[in-house]
Protein backbone atom coordinates (compact mmCIF):
# COMPACT_ATOMS: atom_id res chain seq x y z
CA UNK A 1 0.00 0.00 0.00
CA UNK A 2 2.83 2.41 0.92
CA UNK A 3 4.58 1.68 -2.38
CA UNK A 4 1.28 2.21 -4.18
CA UNK A 5 0.93 5.65 -2.58
CA UNK A 6 4.47 6.49 -3.65
CA UNK A 7 3.72 5.48 -7.24
CA UNK A 8 0.49 7.47 -7.14
CA UNK A 9 2.29 10.59 -5.93
CA UNK A 10 5.00 10.21 -8.54
CA UNK A 11 2.40 9.74 -11.28
CA UNK A 12 0.61 12.88 -10.15
CA UNK A 13 3.87 14.84 -10.18
CA UNK A 14 4.74 13.37 -13.58
CA UNK A 15 1.37 14.43 -14.97
CA UNK A 16 1.94 17.99 -13.77
CA UNK A 17 5.43 17.98 -15.29
CA UNK A 18 4.09 16.79 -18.65
CA UNK A 19 1.40 19.49 -18.53
CA UNK A 20 4.00 22.20 -17.89
CA UNK A 21 6.26 20.79 -20.61
CA UNK A 22 3.36 20.78 -23.06
CA UNK A 23 2.74 24.47 -22.32
CA UNK A 24 6.41 25.27 -22.83
CA UNK A 25 6.64 23.23 -26.03
CA UNK A 26 3.53 24.81 -27.50
CA UNK A 27 4.63 28.29 -26.46
CA UNK A 28 8.12 27.80 -27.89
CA UNK A 29 6.66 26.60 -31.19
CA UNK A 30 4.73 29.87 -31.43
CA UNK A 31 7.95 31.83 -30.95
CA UNK A 32 9.85 30.14 -33.77
CA UNK A 33 10.80 32.73 -36.41
CA UNK A 34 9.12 32.74 -39.79
CA UNK A 35 5.72 31.68 -41.08
CA UNK A 36 4.83 27.99 -40.77
CA UNK A 37 2.55 28.19 -43.81
CA UNK A 38 5.28 29.77 -45.94
CA UNK A 39 7.72 27.11 -44.72
CA UNK A 40 5.33 24.48 -46.09
CA UNK A 41 4.61 26.16 -49.44
CA UNK A 42 7.89 27.94 -50.12
CA UNK A 43 8.72 31.58 -50.69
CA UNK A 44 6.97 31.77 -54.05
CA UNK A 45 3.54 30.87 -52.65
CA UNK A 46 0.72 33.27 -53.46
CA UNK A 47 -1.13 35.13 -50.69
CA UNK A 48 -4.34 33.24 -51.46
CA UNK A 49 -2.62 29.87 -51.16
CA UNK A 50 -0.94 30.99 -47.93
CA UNK A 51 -4.31 31.99 -46.51
CA UNK A 52 -5.77 28.57 -47.33
CA UNK A 53 -2.90 26.72 -45.67
CA UNK A 54 -3.01 29.01 -42.64
CA UNK A 55 -6.69 28.19 -42.26
CA UNK A 56 -6.00 24.46 -42.61
CA UNK A 57 -3.29 24.67 -39.95
CA UNK A 58 -5.49 26.88 -37.72
CA UNK A 59 -2.66 29.41 -37.49
CA UNK A 60 -5.10 32.32 -37.17
CA UNK A 61 -6.99 30.79 -34.24
CA UNK A 62 -6.32 32.15 -30.72
CA UNK A 63 -3.36 30.48 -29.02
CA UNK A 64 -5.41 28.99 -26.12
CA UNK A 65 -7.83 27.41 -28.58
CA UNK A 66 -4.98 25.95 -30.61
CA UNK A 67 -3.32 24.58 -27.46
CA UNK A 68 -6.49 22.86 -26.24
CA UNK A 69 -7.05 21.29 -29.67
CA UNK A 70 -3.44 20.10 -29.85
CA UNK A 71 -3.40 18.78 -26.28
CA UNK A 72 -6.65 16.85 -26.75
CA UNK A 73 -5.28 15.27 -29.94
CA UNK A 74 -2.05 14.44 -28.11
CA UNK A 75 -3.90 12.65 -25.30
CA UNK A 76 -5.87 10.57 -27.81
CA UNK A 77 -2.72 9.63 -29.75
CA UNK A 78 -3.50 11.78 -32.79
CA UNK A 79 -0.15 13.44 -33.47
CA UNK A 80 -1.22 14.91 -36.79
CA UNK A 81 0.71 14.94 -40.06
CA UNK A 82 4.13 16.30 -40.86
CA UNK A 83 3.94 19.68 -42.55
CA UNK A 84 6.92 18.69 -44.70
CA UNK A 85 6.12 15.18 -45.94
CA UNK A 86 2.40 15.10 -45.06
CA UNK A 87 2.95 11.65 -43.54
CA UNK A 88 1.44 10.77 -40.13
CA UNK A 89 3.82 11.93 -37.42
CA UNK A 90 3.41 8.70 -35.48
CA UNK A 91 4.82 6.77 -38.45
CA UNK A 92 7.74 9.17 -38.82
CA UNK A 93 8.81 8.90 -35.19
CA UNK A 94 8.26 5.14 -34.84
CA UNK A 95 11.50 4.20 -36.61
CA UNK A 96 13.44 7.01 -34.97
CA UNK A 97 12.21 5.95 -31.54
CA UNK A 98 13.42 2.41 -32.14
CA UNK A 99 16.86 3.64 -33.18
CA UNK A 100 17.15 5.89 -30.12
CA UNK A 101 15.99 3.16 -27.75
CA UNK A 102 18.59 0.82 -29.25
CA UNK A 103 21.33 3.38 -28.69
CA UNK A 104 20.24 4.13 -25.11
CA UNK A 105 19.77 0.46 -24.23
CA UNK A 106 23.28 -0.49 -25.37
CA UNK A 107 24.75 2.52 -23.55
CA UNK A 108 22.88 1.57 -20.36
CA UNK A 109 23.94 -2.07 -20.56
CA UNK A 110 27.57 -1.02 -20.92
CA UNK A 111 27.66 1.93 -18.51
CA UNK A 112 25.83 0.38 -15.56
CA UNK A 113 27.98 -2.70 -14.82
CA UNK A 114 31.15 -0.88 -15.85
CA UNK A 115 30.43 1.97 -13.42
CA UNK A 116 29.47 -0.35 -10.56
CA UNK A 117 32.63 -2.39 -10.96
CA UNK A 118 34.87 0.65 -11.35
CA UNK A 119 33.33 2.37 -8.33
CA UNK A 120 33.72 -0.75 -6.18
CA UNK A 121 37.29 -1.28 -7.39
CA UNK A 122 38.17 2.32 -6.57
CA UNK A 123 36.63 2.06 -3.09
CA UNK A 124 38.62 -1.08 -2.32
CA UNK A 125 41.80 0.86 -3.15
CA UNK A 126 40.96 3.89 -1.05
CA UNK A 127 43.62 6.64 -1.14
CA UNK A 128 45.85 4.59 -3.42
CA UNK A 129 47.09 5.68 -6.85
CA UNK A 130 44.32 3.76 -8.63
CA UNK A 131 41.67 5.48 -6.49
CA UNK A 132 43.10 8.94 -7.19
CA UNK A 133 43.36 8.19 -10.92
CA UNK A 134 39.74 7.04 -11.02
CA UNK A 135 38.58 10.11 -9.12
CA UNK A 136 40.49 12.43 -11.46
CA UNK A 137 39.28 10.65 -14.59
CA UNK A 138 35.63 10.70 -13.57
CA UNK A 139 35.87 14.35 -12.53
CA UNK A 140 37.32 15.35 -15.90
CA UNK A 141 34.73 13.37 -17.85
CA UNK A 142 31.88 14.74 -15.74
CA UNK A 143 33.00 18.29 -16.52
CA UNK A 144 33.08 17.79 -20.30
CA UNK A 145 29.96 18.28 -22.48
CA UNK A 146 28.89 15.31 -24.58
CA UNK A 147 29.75 17.00 -27.86
CA UNK A 148 33.34 17.59 -26.72
CA UNK A 149 33.72 13.92 -25.83
CA UNK A 150 32.10 12.93 -29.12
CA UNK A 151 34.35 15.19 -31.19
CA UNK A 152 37.42 13.80 -29.43
CA UNK A 153 36.31 10.22 -30.13
CA UNK A 154 35.66 11.07 -33.78
CA UNK A 155 39.13 12.57 -34.14
CA UNK A 156 40.91 9.68 -32.44
CA UNK A 157 38.93 6.70 -33.75
CA UNK A 158 37.31 7.89 -37.00
CA UNK A 159 38.95 10.72 -38.92
CA UNK A 160 42.33 11.38 -37.31
CA UNK A 161 44.64 8.91 -35.64
CA UNK A 162 43.18 5.42 -35.95
CA UNK A 163 40.23 5.57 -38.38
CA UNK A 164 38.69 2.40 -36.99
CA UNK A 165 35.02 3.43 -37.13
CA UNK A 166 32.85 5.54 -39.45
CA UNK A 167 32.34 9.10 -38.16
CA UNK A 168 28.65 9.29 -39.12
CA UNK A 169 25.80 6.90 -39.83
CA UNK A 170 25.04 6.07 -43.45
CA UNK A 171 21.47 6.87 -44.49
CA UNK A 172 21.46 4.25 -47.24
CA UNK A 173 20.95 1.23 -44.95
CA UNK A 174 19.33 0.43 -41.58
CA UNK A 175 21.34 0.95 -38.42
CA UNK A 176 21.39 -2.75 -37.54
CA UNK A 177 23.07 -3.52 -40.86
CA UNK A 178 26.01 -1.26 -39.97
CA UNK A 179 26.72 -2.09 -36.29
CA UNK A 180 30.12 -0.42 -36.35
CA UNK A 181 28.42 2.98 -36.47
CA UNK A 182 27.02 2.36 -32.99
CA UNK A 183 30.43 2.19 -31.31
CA UNK A 184 31.27 5.89 -31.11
CA UNK A 185 27.77 7.17 -30.18
CA UNK A 186 27.48 4.49 -27.50
CA UNK A 187 30.96 5.30 -26.19
CA UNK A 188 30.04 8.99 -26.00
CA UNK A 189 26.89 8.27 -23.99
CA UNK A 190 28.72 5.82 -21.71
CA UNK A 191 31.43 8.38 -20.96
CA UNK A 192 28.71 10.96 -20.26
CA UNK A 193 26.84 8.98 -17.59
CA UNK A 194 29.42 6.54 -16.18
CA UNK A 195 31.39 9.12 -14.12
CA UNK A 196 28.37 10.00 -11.98
CA UNK A 197 27.42 6.38 -11.30
CA UNK A 198 31.06 5.50 -10.59
CA UNK A 199 31.52 8.31 -8.09
CA UNK A 200 28.25 7.49 -6.33
CA UNK A 201 29.12 3.78 -6.19
CA UNK A 202 32.54 4.57 -4.72
CA UNK A 203 31.07 6.83 -2.02
CA UNK A 204 28.35 4.33 -1.11
CA UNK A 205 30.79 1.43 -1.12
CA UNK A 206 33.11 3.28 1.26
CA UNK A 207 30.20 3.91 3.60
CA UNK A 208 29.21 0.24 3.54
CA UNK A 209 32.80 -0.96 4.06
CA UNK A 210 33.00 1.21 7.18
CA UNK A 211 29.69 -0.07 8.54
CA UNK A 212 29.37 -2.25 11.64
CA UNK A 213 27.90 -5.29 9.89
CA UNK A 214 30.87 -5.52 7.51
CA UNK A 215 33.30 -5.30 10.43
CA UNK A 216 31.28 -7.96 12.25
CA UNK A 217 31.34 -10.22 9.19
CA UNK A 218 35.12 -9.95 9.06
CA UNK A 219 35.42 -10.66 12.78
CA UNK A 220 33.31 -13.79 12.28
CA UNK A 221 35.94 -15.11 9.90
CA UNK A 222 33.90 -14.82 6.71
CA UNK A 223 36.25 -14.83 3.69
CA UNK A 224 36.96 -11.37 2.31
CA UNK A 225 35.51 -12.25 -1.09
CA UNK A 226 32.21 -13.26 0.51
CA UNK A 227 32.20 -10.12 2.64
CA UNK A 228 32.56 -8.00 -0.48
CA UNK A 229 30.24 -9.75 -2.95
CA UNK A 230 27.58 -11.09 -0.57
CA UNK A 231 27.40 -8.26 1.93
CA UNK A 232 29.09 -5.03 0.83
CA UNK A 233 28.27 -4.77 -2.88
CA UNK A 234 24.54 -5.70 -2.64
CA UNK A 235 24.02 -3.13 0.13
CA UNK A 236 25.91 -0.47 -1.81
CA UNK A 237 23.96 -0.98 -5.03
CA UNK A 238 20.62 -0.10 -3.43
CA UNK A 239 21.27 3.63 -2.90
CA UNK A 240 22.97 3.83 -6.31
CA UNK A 241 19.87 2.49 -8.09
CA UNK A 242 18.21 5.90 -8.11
CA UNK A 243 21.33 7.54 -9.49
CA UNK A 244 21.42 4.94 -12.25
CA UNK A 245 17.80 5.69 -13.08
CA UNK A 246 18.43 9.43 -13.15
CA UNK A 247 21.41 8.98 -15.46
CA UNK A 248 19.38 6.78 -17.79
CA UNK A 249 16.72 9.48 -17.85
CA UNK A 250 19.46 11.99 -18.62
CA UNK A 251 20.29 9.95 -21.72
CA UNK A 252 16.91 10.96 -23.17
CA UNK A 253 18.04 14.59 -23.26
CA UNK A 254 21.73 14.07 -23.91
CA UNK A 255 21.00 11.87 -26.89
CA UNK A 256 19.92 14.92 -28.93
CA UNK A 257 23.45 16.31 -29.24
CA UNK A 258 25.01 12.89 -29.71
CA UNK A 259 22.63 11.91 -32.51
CA UNK A 260 23.14 15.24 -34.26
CA UNK A 261 26.92 14.91 -33.98
CA UNK A 262 26.99 11.42 -35.51
CA UNK A 263 24.04 11.99 -37.91
CA UNK A 264 22.29 9.13 -36.14
CA UNK A 265 18.68 8.67 -37.37
CA UNK A 266 17.00 8.88 -33.98
CA UNK A 267 14.78 11.20 -31.99
CA UNK A 268 17.50 13.79 -31.40
CA UNK A 269 18.38 14.09 -35.07
CA UNK A 270 14.65 14.25 -35.84
CA UNK A 271 14.27 17.25 -33.51
CA UNK A 272 17.07 19.11 -35.27
CA UNK A 273 15.59 18.37 -38.70
CA UNK A 274 12.10 19.39 -37.55
CA UNK A 275 13.40 22.72 -36.23
CA UNK A 276 15.24 23.45 -39.47
CA UNK A 277 12.17 22.59 -41.57
CA UNK A 278 9.67 24.23 -39.16
CA UNK A 279 7.85 20.90 -38.99
CA UNK A 280 5.91 21.90 -35.88
CA UNK A 281 3.77 18.74 -35.39
CA UNK A 282 6.81 16.47 -35.60
CA UNK A 283 8.86 18.72 -33.33
CA UNK A 284 6.14 18.88 -30.68
CA UNK A 285 5.59 15.11 -30.74
CA UNK A 286 9.30 14.30 -30.42
CA UNK A 287 9.85 16.65 -27.48
CA UNK A 288 6.77 15.34 -25.66
CA UNK A 289 8.01 11.79 -26.27
CA UNK A 290 11.34 12.62 -24.62
CA UNK A 291 9.54 14.28 -21.70
CA UNK A 292 7.29 11.25 -21.20
CA UNK A 293 10.29 8.92 -21.28
CA UNK A 294 12.09 11.09 -18.73
CA UNK A 295 9.10 11.04 -16.36
CA UNK A 296 8.67 7.28 -16.76
CA UNK A 297 12.33 6.47 -16.08
CA UNK A 298 12.35 8.75 -13.03
CA UNK A 299 9.26 6.95 -11.71
CA UNK A 300 10.94 3.58 -12.20
CA UNK A 301 14.10 4.90 -10.52
CA UNK A 302 12.10 5.95 -7.46
CA UNK A 303 10.37 2.58 -7.24
CA UNK A 304 13.61 0.62 -7.68
CA UNK A 305 15.33 2.85 -5.15
CA UNK A 306 12.64 2.11 -2.56
CA UNK A 307 12.66 -1.63 -3.26
CA UNK A 308 16.44 -1.93 -3.03
CA UNK A 309 17.08 0.41 -0.10
CA UNK A 310 15.78 -0.78 3.30
CA UNK A 311 16.01 2.73 4.76
CA UNK A 312 13.78 4.13 2.01
CA UNK A 313 11.33 1.24 2.43
CA UNK A 314 11.06 2.10 6.10
CA UNK A 315 10.55 5.77 5.28
CA UNK A 316 7.78 5.00 2.79
CA UNK A 317 6.08 2.63 5.17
Amino acid sequence: MALGRLVGRRLAVGTVILFVVSLLVFGASLLLPGDAARAVLGRSASPDRLAVVRAQMHLDDPAPQRYLAWASDLVTGDLGNSTVSQEPVIELIAGRSGNSLLLMAIAALVATPLSLLLGSWSALRRDQLADHATALGTLVLASLPEFVVGIALIYVFATGLLQWFPPVVSTTMPVLEQPSVLVLPVATLVLAVAPYITRMMRATMLEVLDSDFVHQARLNGIPERSVLWRHAVPNAIGPVAQVIGLQLAYLAGGIVLVEFLFAYPGIGQGIVEAVNARDIPTLQALIMLIAAFYVLVNLLADVVGVLTNPRLRTGVA
